[in-house]
């Protein structure tokens, strides 16, 4: 168990977010009732600072204690991430932290859980859209990842932005869509990215807009497999394959890939898992609702609250790649920016994006000439590089490390500056 010492650092955040926001006493005092019961029961405090009790049992526990207490889902989802996240004490700390901060007596806390009970429904969801911003900034308090990646065969250094640089060997990606037409081409455009400041090129063979078609698995192979042994063999690289396939990406990792990058965060094709931890691949699991061609119709989030939504939903892939033998180490994540998501929840996932941060893995962000760009520039796919590299640089400033773009000169530019005038996370 974490001392009372320890735990200011994450007191003086919700302290801070208790003073911001009007409001936020009240859910502080629903994450103190929480607390309280496991302060009250050895069995409890027992459970939660057990290493080997997995992160799912933690997390139900958690939210059976709050949905007793009758809390708010924004209150449900903090304790669920919160209690499954680190395989350690966070409930235990958290306790410590609110009585740092509130000096917690059971009867104020009750009185606090009741008030919050007694908001309307409207009057919950301005509250948990009036949090959402500080409740990253206090989930980031708690969580640092790690500043390297394990990929296959060695691992990356992320004190920096990494660049990954966008291979797409398809006749109808959205925006590049039947450029390299064939492996030579690739692999030239491939050097050519890593000469602009690219380390880690990503080839994909099937495109995955809004309303694609799925790609046979052979037809992928044909596809990437030519490109990634060619430039595996020249030494360029290292070579990511973007992929939901399991056969696609054993053929790639044969061919010399050492990254696999799944949209589908491994619900697509559930054998892929076992492919990356055979392998011992780095991996991307990136945040999508259905599939390319259902999910524009699933981007729905409760109150708008769609970095919390993410973050849990994200957390549970991730846990679910460890369950399968992935290393903590090779995992990035990656919210999935247009994929399920509407331009409005784009610019608020940026802006929140500490709260991914917080799950405790790298965060990639895929931003390049998305539709929520030209929304926002009024510019043609084209003509959205620009735009491209000032997210990016609003991207690092909120933690992300890693960024997949199809312009790396321009975008390597503006990461130079915000890494200038910025610490890593």
């Amino acid at each position: 168990m974490k001392s009372r010492g320890a735990a200011k650092p994450f007191a003086k955040a919700l302290f801070a977010l208790a003073k911001e926001r009007n409001q936020a006493e009240a859910v502080s005092g629903e994450l103190a009732g929480a607390a309280a019961v496991v302060e009250s029961d050895a069995d409890l405090r027992g459970f939660f600072g057990r290493p080997g009790v997995a992160a799912s049992t933690k997390r139900g526990v958690a939210d059976e204690i709050a949905t007793r207490l009758g809390c708010s889902k924004l209150t449900r989802d903090f304790l669920g991430l919160v209690a499954g996240h680190g395989r350690g004490a966070e409930l235990p700390l958290m306790r410590d932290a609110m009585r740092d901060l509130l000096d917690a007596d059971l009867g104020r806390v009750r009185a606090r859980v009741r008030t919050v009970v007694a908001l309307t429904d409207a009057e919950r969801q301005t509250l948990s859209a009036r949090l959402a911003p500080a409740l990253g900034r206090v989930l980031a308090v708690r969580a640092e990842p790690s500043r390297t990646w394990v990929v296959r065969g060695g691992e990356l250094s992320l004190d920096q932005p990494v660049i990954i640089g966008i291979i797409n060997v398809t006749p109808d990606s959205f925006s590049d869509g039947g450029h390299l037409p064939t492996a030579d081409a690739a692999v030239a455009h491939a050097e050519r990215l890593i000469a602009d400041g690219a380390r880690l090129i990503d080839v994909g063979g099937e495109s995955t807009r809004p309303g694609a078609p799925p790609v046979p698995a052979q037809e992928e192979i044909a596809r990437v497999v030519p490109v990634i042994a060619t430039l595996a063999r020249r030494g360029i690289g290292p070579v990511s394959v973007d992929t939901r396939k399991a056969d696609v990406a054993r053929a790639a990792l044969d061919a010399g890939a050492a990254v696999v990058n799944d949209v589908s965060g491994f619900s697509f094709d559930p054998a892929l898992a076992g492919v990356v931890a055979e392998a011992r691949a780095g991996v991307v699991l990136m945040h999508m609702r259905g599939t390319p061609a259902t999910m524009d119709s699933l981007a729905d989030y409760r109150g708008g609250h769609v970095a919390v939504e993410v973050a849990a939903e994200l957390g549970a892939i991730a846990e679910r790649a460890e369950s399968a033998g992935i290393s903590r180490e090779q995992i990035v994540l990656d919210p999935g920016f247009g994929f399920a998501k509407t331009a409005a929840h784009n610019f608020r996932l940026l802006d929140e994006l500490a709260t991914i941060v917080a799950l405790g893995y790298p965060v990639a962000v895929g931003l390049s000439r998305k539709r929520f760009l030209g929304a926002a520039t009024g510019r043609p796919v084209a003509d959205r590089d620009r735009a491209t590299a000032v997210t990016c640089a609003l991207a690092w400033e909120r933690g992300a490390r890693l960024f997949r773009v199809h312009d790396v000169a321009l975008t390597r530019e503006a990461l130079t500056l915000a890494s200038a005038t910025t610490n890593p996370t």
